[in-house]
């Protein structure tokens, strides 16, 4: 399956709620209907999301293989939590999270 990814923003909340909320845009070829991937951290190590359609309602089928993939392929899901912090403010991304990123890179060298 191949997932594009269109755009993404991921912001530092404050108080009350502290933690991150973002959105990734997502096309997935063949499906007719571009999604929306709503993502939140406490901390941003561990995300809840919510799928939906971006724009339109499509069909059942597609956006049911895509949770699945979400579900099931930690590389695909790493992916898109990459692209949301790579979207993010560098002074609000946490150093835990930093230095994660750093040796993910180093490794893939």
């Amino acid at each position: 399956m191949n997932i594009m990814i269109r755009s993404a923003k991921l912001e530092k909340l404050e108080e009350p709620e502290k933690g991150f909320v973002g959105k990734v845009e997502l096309e997935v070829e063949g499906h007719a209907e571009p999604y929306e991937l709503t993502l939140f951290s406490k901390r941003g190590t561990d995300w809840d999301y919510s799928l939906h359609f971006l724009n339109e309602s499509g069909k059942e089928e597609e956006i049911e293989v895509l949770e699945t993939v979400i579900e099931e392929n930690d590389d695909e899901f790493d992916r898109i939590i990459d692209a949301a912090w790579d979207a993010c403010d560098v002074a609000d991304i946490p150093p835990h999270v930093q230095r994660e990123r750093e040796e993910a890179s180093t490794s893939n060298d």
